[in-house]
């Protein structure tokens, strides 16, 4: 009597969106194969659609004001949270990233609790940013001038494909620990980590709709996005194609969007604070002086 394990078949894994704090079908009901560096199968990926970035976009705004007007202490402790259970999953993390990068596993694992660190890094200036940014302003006259930083709103985000957990993090964490809320376009070619991190949001203390992750074309996705009349900025940090970005720039101008669009990023670099800064807006108040 044979004592050898029978073989089993591989559970294939066909991951969704998440939106609003769920996880739902793209509307078009498409979906295409993820591979690995190598070009071995990881799992099936939703194929958003034009109404998909519309849902997004939709739930990003029912969230700003819950999520902007939170103090920035809480936000703070969200993010902290999200980064314990970053940790948590660090090995499927490390797995993730190693497939879509080609990297090894020392490598992946460095990449993997970097981008733990800069979560961590980001949610220590959610209660530091209006210190640094306002304050009171000296002015000739009898009045109090006081500035102080405000979220821009809805951002979309086109995600880095060359850093797909790193520099995801890096564009998502400075956008949401100011207060604004954002639409995220996964790497067409590597969003396995983007979609494990909305698993970690989605069982976070993150509100849902702060967050929301579309994987599918990005080429197909993204003029939606930036033409869009109800995102108030862009970052287009993850378009390589320099005739996608130009359109993307023009469709963005039509409701006068903040775009951002750096030159190639040093992942593994300080990040300083410009990001953060790039996405809010000074709101200044002149108030009369008591006689």
């Amino acid at each position: 009597m044979s004592t050898e394990s029978p073989a089993r078949l591989a559970v294939r894994k066909t991951y969704k969106l998440y939106i609003g704090g769920a996880f739902p079908r793209s509307e078009s009901g498409r979906s295409y194969q993820v591979q690995s560096a190598s070009g071995d199968f990881l799992a099936n990926a939703a194929l958003g659609s034009r109404k998909d970035v519309r849902d997004a976009v939709k739930a990003a705004r029912a969230a700003v004001a819950k999520w902007s007007g939170a103090t920035a202490y809480n936000r703070g402790q969200i993010l902290y949270r999200v980064a314990e259970m970053l940790e948590g999953r660090r090995d499927q993390f490390v797995a993730e990233v190693a497939a879509a990068e080609g990297a090894g596993e020392r490598d992946a694992a460095a990449i993997v609790d970097a981008a733990i660190d800069r979560w961590v890094w980001y949610a220590g200036w959610s209660d530091k940013v209006a210190q640094v940014l306002g304050g009171a302003n000296p002015v000739a006259g009898p009045y109090f001038n006081l500035s102080a930083p405000e979220p821009t709103g809805v951002v979309g985000i086109v995600a880095p494909a060359a850093s797909s957990l790193l520099g995801l993090v890096s564009v998502v964490a400075p956008a949401i620990v100011t207060g604004n809320t954002v639409v995220v376009l996964a790497s067409t070619e590597r969003p396995l980590p983007a979609v494990t991190l909305g698993e970690v949001l989605a069982t976070s203390d993150l509100p849902g709709g702060v967050v929301n992750v579309l994987t599918g074309s990005v080429a197909e996705m993204a003029p939606w996005l930036a033409a869009h009349m109800d995102v108030n900025a862009i970052d287009l940090t993850g378009v390589t194609d320099p005739t996608l970005g130009r359109e993307l720039e023009v469709a963005a101008a039509e409701n006068l969007k903040r775009v951002i669009r750096p030159s190639t990023p040093d992942w593994a670099a300080d990040p300083g604070v410009s990001r953060m800064l790039s996405l809010l807006e000074i709101k200044t108040v002149w108030h009369p002086k008591g006689v």
